[in-house]
């Protein structure tokens, strides 16, 4: 990537994803951030050394990328003010606001983008992401990679060719983290009922949830085989995996992702209408 980058709000994830390219060696005076609020302008400039400023089409004047770094609700009055300045200077516009379908974000820019909408998850605030992205047919093989160079500052990344997946992948990595999350939590409390210590029940499940999770990664091998090979026939961790698969852990999962899914569908409806 060589042109000027402008985020269009200076919060946590653009702070990330600017922290993820300075790491990868861009130069800080080839990013720009901007954001109403001058504390947030402040906390960025002086966490980053980027530049920053408080009016949005002066920061797309200059960009040949544009990153929209806005919450949802607030991205169509955003959208809508730059519109001008897009169509002016026809940058690439990578979204990473959730929920908004790319026909309406055209709409709200003026019509004829070239527009990357992207869903990354928070882990990407420590450059342990993982973001899918679905480009429109404007987008041209040189910008998809500058939109992958960008989103791979933050963690893995994953092309949509289908923008209805976005929803799927909502329900998985989206909102993924907060599964494992919830998963820590509960064997946190169960290890406390065994008789552990808050601390030891802690760490303990934290090293382990980090080692199955490099293990799964580091391995050609997929999660169901990794899983049999600690499975000894007869053992405890049989007895236990035989306890959560009559307790009926797959289906609730998928009915849990189902459910995020659907509710995804009902909030780009409403967010793509507003």
């Amino acid at each position: 990537m060589s042109e000027q980058i402008a985020f269009i709000g200076a919060g946590n994830m653009a702070g990330a994803l600017i922290g993820g390219l300075l790491a990868d060696g861009i130069p800080a005076a080839r990013l720009l951030a901007s954001d109403p609020d001058p504390a947030k302008c402040a906390a960025l400039s002086a966490a980053t050394g980027v530049r920053t400023v408080q009016d949005n089409n002066a920061a797309v004047g200059d960009a040949g990328l544009v990153v929209l770094a806005v919450k949802p609700q607030v991205l169509k009055p955003v959208a809508q003010s730059i519109a001008a300045a897009v169509q002016a200077h026809k940058p690439l516009v990578v979204s990473i606001a959730a929920g908004i379908r790319c026909d309406a974000l055209d709409t709200w820019l003026g019509g004829n983008v070239a527009l990357i909408r992207t869903m990354p998850n928070t882990p990407a605030m420590l450059q342990a992401g993982a973001t899918a992205l679905y480009a429109t047919a404007a987008v041209s093989q040189a910008q998809r990679d500058q939109a992958e160079s960008l989103m791979r500052a933050v963690g893995l990344t994953q092309w949509l060719e289908d923008e209805a997946l976005m929803d799927a992948v909502t329900a998985l990595s989206g909102s993924g983290p907060a599964y494992f999350f919830l998963v820590i939590e509960a064997m946190q409390a169960a290890g406390r009922s065994l008789g552990l210590t808050d601390e030891t029940a802690r760490l303990l499940t934290l090293q382990t949830a980090l080692g199955a999770a490099r293990m799964a990664l580091e391995s050609d091998e997929d999660a169901e085989l990794l899983r049999r090979r600690v499975t000894s026939p007869g053992g405890t961790t049989e007895r236990a995996i035989a306890t959560l698969e009559d307790g009926g852990l797959r289906d609730l999962f998928l009915r849990a992702m189902k459910a995020a899914r659907d509710r995804s569908v009902e909030l780009s409806a409403d967010l793509g209408a507003a």
